[in-house]
């Protein structure tokens, strides 16, 4: 992954540096010695060390050796500084530099590389020192070793070069938590809060330092070919599949590929699709040719279903064609099962097929998620969005099309993180879960519209137990290791708490009847807080007809309660951001359009589909539901869908250039950067949402 703005910092693949000098001038300072330490995924990568003595052409001054031990007899058979640092721009590669006060290092390889006649092409890079100072501005100081006594890092080797890189890269990796907590998880938001430390940055001008890190900026985006991101799974699979029992001969099978013309067959008792994918083995035309190579004519005798592969790779019907060609790609096969999302055998798509669509397609997205090994690893992953969305944007892909996306990956990382849960668990002696459970993830990634800066918003729910019981206890404790994974691999608490690790969001199958039916049946306004995106949610781990049954009833109970729905829309009372003279009143030159424009819509579409019993889940399809069975005016309806579709791609846009530049990302969006005619309509649509409260009271009883 090219390192950007938008780089995790727990997924940063960096070098701690440190030199030792004649002395502290970085004018005149020359290098006598070199250390470098590889960082990679949140740990320090003690295997992968530079340590170098430099020769600095002129005497060493005693006072500097007598702080870090290096005399001219020691550097005497050592290289000049040329070579030397060529090792480490060799040891770094295009890796961000860390390093304690790296700014006086930075000079120094400066001036070096002036002497020498080298170019100096400043690297990226972050200070530890600076770093600390947003953790904790209120230190006694900032000195290394009280940085490193505070994190409780053991200097080995103080005023080594390589000793002090090993305790910068300790430090920065000691960090990571805390500045999570402050809300900085990005390379682009480290080096923009540093940035802000103007005191600090002053000091290090006034010596003479180089400015110790870079404002960042997004990158240019390169073209992608937007087919895979277009078309899912299901557009292109063939059905229904050949499939044939295991008793059937080799031969019969070979016999049933030339006539089909198909180069794999599925191998299960019932010989029908339709089934459970587990129950399913696969012969593929190279099994075949294997078999025969290896057992001659007698090979065509041999039951099928003893050469079958098993288990059987499959993907969702309903999953995008990119999600395909990366499952390929990793596991090194040609074939993939598709499964419904009850897990039921639906379809085969091969590569032949994906690559006679889109022979070369340029593939930015891989099916890394679902095989990341930690939270470093997803966290990578997901980094890659931002890029992915702005050039699919780019290719005049759908703005939905792109949240779709966007919340498939959302859903994947919550499916991966429930997995390493569990095997956490398990590893512990925790057991395996007590029963049957499904993990659900709610509100705009149920709904396929998660943007590029969500926080969570996820459920349990389990096939039986009593709150605070055996099952609850346990259930608990998956979702608090949930949440943290999340967290760590970028995607924030929620700050309203819809998260499993807390009681109200995770139950057995009755209690959560209970819940619906309390909501539903017995609610106040005050006690509908979060009830609402509930109606969103989709199943993404375990068994996920318990979340599918959840929702039925769900909705079946609102359908049939007119005041519950009316409670809802009671609470979308969308606040004018006009002033007196009909402009809009900007907080530093920025709108909060989840606020003005996109929660009025979706809170609209989902209450009057729950009024009218529409069973869809994105905003869009509630709209067109309505739209077909007549309620409301045409007009009306569909300049909320195009107000939808025009608010999520602003948002996306703005969200990826924040992401890149280091801004924390949110739902503002800069109006003077959006062309004339994007400011014209969304100044529309949130004109119309002024009118949403008296469009809700008329379309619900319609």
């Amino acid at each position: 992954m090219a390192t950007g703005g938008a780089t995790p910092l727990i997924a940063l693949d960096a070098t701690a540096v440190d030199t030792e000098t004649t002395g502290l001038d970085s004018a005149r300072a020359r290098i006598v010695a070199l250390g470098a330490v590889g960082i990679s995924r949140g740990k320090v990568a003690d295997e992968r060390t530079l340590d170098l003595l430099v020769n600095p052409g002129e005497p060493i001054p005693g006072a500097a050796a007598r702080i870090h031990g290096i005399t001219d007899d020691r550097v005497r058979d050592a290289n000049g500084f040329p070579a030397a640092f060529g090792r480490l721009l060799e040891f770094a590669g295009s890796s961000v530099l860390v390093g304690y006060s790296i700014g006086y290092d930075l000079a120094v390889f400066d001036r070096e590389c002036r002497r020498a006649g080298l170019p100096f092409d400043k690297p990226r890079s972050l200070c530890v020192r600076l770093l600390t100072r947003l953790v904790d501005p209120d230190l006694p100081d900032h000195s290394l070793e009280t940085i490193a006594a505070w994190l409780g890092v053991d200097i080995v080797g103080r005023h080594s070069a390589l000793g002090d890189a090993r305790a910068a890269a300790q430090i920065f990796v000691r960090l990571l938590p805390a500045l999570r907590g402050q809300g900085i998880r990005t390379l682009g938001e480290a080096e923009t809060a540093c940035l802000d430390l103007s005191d600090e940055l002053a000091r290090g001008h006034q010596a003479g330092w180089v400015e110790p890190v870079t404002r960042p900026a997004p990158p240019a985006f390169s073209a992608i070919d937007p087919y895979a991101y277009r078309h899912r799974i299901a557009d292109l699979m063939s059905h229904p599949v050949v499939t044939m029992k295991p008793a059937t001969t080799l031969e019969e099978g070979i016999g049933r590929m030339v006539d089909r013309k198909i180069s794999a067959i599925l191998v299960a008792e019932s010989g029908e699709t339709g089934g459970p994918v587990a129950d399913y083995g696969i012969v593929t035309e190279r099994d075949v040719v294997r078999r025969i190579a290896a057992e001659g004519r007698q090979a065509l005798t041999v039951p099928i279903g003893t050469i079958a592969g098993r288990p059987l790779a499959s993907i969702r019907a309903n999953a995008f064609v990119y999600r395909a060609v990366g499952r390929m790609d990793r596991l090194k096969i040609r074939h993939l099962a598709v499964r419904d999302d009850s897990g039921r055998l639906v379809g085969i798509v091969t590569a032949r097929d994906l690559l006679a669509l889109r022979a070369g397609s340029a593939i930015a997205l891989d099916d890394t998620i679902a095989t990341a090994g930690d939270p470093a690893a997803m966290a990578a992953a997901w980094a890659t969005l931002p890029d992915v969305a702005q050039s699919l944007l780019a290719e005049d892909i759908e703005a939905r099309t792109v949240a779709d996306i966007v919340s498939e990956e959302l859903c994947g990382l919550t499916k991966r993180a429930c997995e390493l849960a569990e095997e956490a668990m398990a590893e512990e002696g925790r057991g395996p879960p007590p029963g049957p459970y499904a993990v659900l993830v709610l509100g705009s990634a149920g709904r396929g519209e998660s943007l590029l800066a969500p926080d969570q918003d996820n459920a349990i729910v389990f096939e039986q137990g009593a709150e605070g019981g055996r099952e609850d206890i346990w259930f608990g404790e998956l979702g608090a290791r949930l949440a943290s994974i999340l967290d760590i691999a970028g995607v924030p608490f929620c700050k309203g708490g819809v998260m499993a690790m807390n009681p109200q969001f995770r139950g057995g199958r009755a209690r959560w009847r209970e819940r619906v039916d309390t909501w539903i049946s017995r609610s106040r306004p005050e006690d509908l807080l979060n009830v609402d995106i509930f109606f969103d949610l989709k199943p993404v781990h375990g068994d996920h007809a318990l979340g599918t049954e959840l929702l039925d009833y769900a909705f079946e109970r609102g359908t049939a309660e007119p005041a519950f729905a009316k409670l809802l829309g009671d609470q979308v009372q969308p606040e004018s951001p006009f002033n007196l003279f009909g402009g809009l009143r900007l907080d530093e030159g920025r709108l909060d359009l989840k606020m003005h424009a996109l929660f009025p819509i979706v809170s609209t579409a989902r209450l009057l589909a729950i009024r009218h019993g529409i069973r869809a889940r994105s905003t869009h399809d509630r709209l067109e539901g309505l739209i077909r069975l007549g309620i409301g005016g045409d007009s009306d309806l569909r300049a909320m869908i195009e107000g939808h579709a025009l608010v999520i791609a602003v948002l996306l846009v703005q969200q990826s250039r924040d992401l890149h530049s280091g801004v924390r990302v949110s739902n503002r969006v800069e109006i003077a950067r959006l062309r004339p005619e994007q400011r014209s309509q969304l100044k529309d649509i949130v004109q119309r949402m002024q009118g949403v409260p008296e469009l809700i009271r008329s379309l619900m009883f319609a």
